[in-house]
């Protein structure tokens, strides 16, 4: 089993969601007292949220990049990055290590492509749903992507940052994220919905959802650990 380094903190209750469903998968696949080889970096996700509200991608760039040099030093021998919205600088963070790093959205793509959905809703932040470097690499694998109405838009990145990222889930929130997947698949025809906010999948899920959910934690997750064991 090769070391996987997470670079997470952003926010620590993904980070959470992420570290769990790592060694529970290694429990299932290889059984007894097996768990996950890897190494944690967390970053304060106030100072990388300033960055954000700023538009100072460059220095959450550099600052992250730093980071991901520190995994490699402790012993990482790829990289993955626990969370959505900052694979914004996902380049410069890769140029920063020598191991490998895995794309949340090429993992996103493959399940995709496997269950034949062409055209998904893509919910995140709102750098990630109006922003084009998370879009794009999904349009390059061929899928339509389309994001909420701006009304809605704001609504979940508000409940991200406000709701979610502090570790609480409400219900009338839960109901709206349900509410505005039906739209998205009655009026857009979409026949999948993308989770691009790791914390998402506290709101909303399979039982809930009226069209296929792909939570991009879980398949991210998924792909380190096929890449680990291979």
């Amino acid at each position: 089993m090769r070391v996987i380094g997470m670079l997470g903190g952003m926010s620590w209750e993904s980070t959470d969601y992420y570290y769990q469903r790592l060694n529970s998968a290694v429990r299932d696949r290889l059984g007894g007292l097996h768990s996950a080889r890897c190494v944690v970096y967390s970053v304060d996700f106030a100072e990388i949220e300033a960055m954000q509200a700023a538009g100072d991608w460059d220095r959450a760039g550099t600052y992250l990049a730093e980071c991901a040099r520190r995994l490699e030093a402790a012993g990482a021998e790829c990289v993955v990055l626990c969370t959505n919205t900052m694979h914004r600088v996902f380049g410069e963070i890769q140029r920063a290590v020598s191991v490998p790093m895995l794309h949340i959205a090429d993992s996103t793509a493959d399940a995709l492509e496997a269950a034949e959905v062409g055209k998904v809703a893509l919910l995140g932040t709102r750098y990630t749903m109006e922003q084009d470097f998370y879009r794009e690499r999904l349009e390059r694998r061929g899928l339509s992507v389309v994001v909420p109405s701006a009304t809605d838009r704001e609504f979940v990145h508000r409940t991200i940052f406000e709701e979610l990222c502090l570790g609480e889930t409400v219900d009338s929130s839960r109901v709206e994220f349900e509410r505005i997947v039906a739209d998205l698949a009655h009026g857009d025809g979409v026949a999948g919905v993308i989770l691009g906010c790791t914390e998402i999948g506290l709101l909303l899920g399979g039982e809930n959802s009226p069209i296929p959910v792909f939570d991009t934690t879980l398949l991210h997750v998924e792909a380190a650990l096929d890449w680990s064991l291979r």
